[in-house]
């Protein structure tokens, strides 16, 4: 990706400005980038040279230098851009960081020497400098020339060696800056070791979350299953009491239909004929007791006068449609009583209906399924005998 100079554009091209402004006390400026961004921005700038210039070079990072030198030969200003590739940098941001280099040039532009360096030797002032003298040109002299330059002097000193004079703070501060980005490096180590060791645990304590949040969600998931397999047992039990005691309510009444079904003349019918006196056949009336006993007929041979003498009051006949009319309150007393055990209702009228509880009260127990007697409500009819309990 190319090298972005607009983000911080004004404050780039003002240190520009300064180093190249001989009346600026400013002569050096450097630039990096911003993290690991393509983002060109203003790292330092000072007044020292290159002395101080190249401390401020960080063996980390890429980054680029443009400086005002004065010329040794010429006296005149020159400028020196240097292109930094720290020691420490990547190889990927390497790669990436060489295709800004002439970006970088043409934005700085003007300069008399350009240098690529990698480490400390290759920024060395004295070395630079000899660059920037080689650099201009021939080397010119002002002094006048003497005609005794050219006249035997006689003998001459010794010729001296190429010892150089030890700069002491120079050495001070190569070594403090060595000792400063090893320390810096350690530093930075120890600092992504605590990283990663810190991102393990947080790891390892959201595994154990998620462990814990999935057994829990299992104990609660088994819990609803058992809870609803209970209920669906108990469930099925009820059902099942409920049809056995619809089937046990329901049995009575099946029973009587079925007796109801079975008898070969109409109850209504019996009832009529044992009111007449007549006992039906067997053959008509399955499981019938013994008919109630006739009245004799009195005999033909007696007197009208023995009639006249025993005749009673006529009594008015007795209807047959009345039958079902009589009440409680005729009774002399209740006779043979029954409590309900379940309700029932007429089929015709010469039944009664009944709810559970209700008291049937005189009753005749004229055959083995089927019983008469009188109803709460004063109803004299015909009921099955499997509905009532005697009391």
């Amino acid at each position: 990706m190319a090298v972005n100079l607009s983000k911080n554009g004004p404050a780039l091209t003002a240190a520009f400005k300064e180093v190249v402004d001989e009346k600026s006390n400013t002569n050096w400026a450097l630039f990096t980038y911003e993290g690991n961004s393509n983002d060109i921005r203003l790292a330092e700038k000072g007044d020292g040279g290159l002395e101080e210039l190249v401390e401020e070079l960080n063996s980390g990072k890429v980054m680029y230098a443009f400086c005002r030198v004065q010329d040794p030969n010429s006296g005149l200003p020159k400028y020196v851009l240097i292109n930094w590739t720290g020691e420490g940098v990547k190889d990927a941001r390497k790669g990436i960081c060489a295709n800004h280099v002439s970006s970088m040039a043409n934005f700085l532009k003007g300069a008399h020497v350009t240098i690529n360096a990698r480490g400390d030797e290759d920024v060395e002032p004295e070395v630079i400098m000899q660059k920037v003298a080689k650099a201009s040109g021939a080397n010119y002299s002002f002094h006048k020339e003497t005609p005794s330059r050219f006249q035997d002097s006689g003998p001459q000193g010794p010729v001296g060696s190429v010892y150089q004079k030890t700069n002491a703070m120079s050495e001070i501060k190569k070594t403090n800056k060595d000792n400063f980005w090893a320390q810096a490096e350690k530093e930075e180590e120890k600092r992504r070791q605590e990283e990663r060791h810190k991102a393990d645990e947080e790891r390892q304590k959201m595994e154990k979350e998620r462990k814990d949040r999935e057994a829990k969600e299992a104990m609660q998931r088994d819990k609803r299953d058992k809870e609803r397999s209970t209920q669906i047992d108990q469930q099925k039990k009820y059902q099942q009491q409920q049809d056995a005691e619809s089937r046990d309510q329901e049995r009575p009444r099946v029973e009587a239909a079925s007796l109801i079904s079975q008898r070969a003349v109409n109850p209504r019918e019996m009832f009529k004929q044992r009111e007449r006196g007549v006992t039906p056949s067997d053959s008509d009336v399955p499981s019938v007791g013994p008919a109630s006993p006739q009245p004799e007929e009195a005999p033909a041979a007696n007197s009208h006068v023995q009639e006249t003498a025993n005749e009673k009051p006529a009594q008015p006949p007795v209807e047959e449609n009345n039958l079902d009319e009589v009440t409680a309150d005729e009774t002399p007393d209740r006779g043979t009583c029954a409590r309900a055990l379940y309700d029932y209702q007429a089929a015709d009228d010469t039944e009664i209906s009944f709810d559970p509880d209700d008291l049937i009260t005189g009753i005749e127990m004229i055959d083995e399924g089927w019983w008469r007697g009188f109803s709460p409500d004063g109803h004299f009819g015909m009921f099955p005998a499997n509905y009532v309990e005697l009391i």
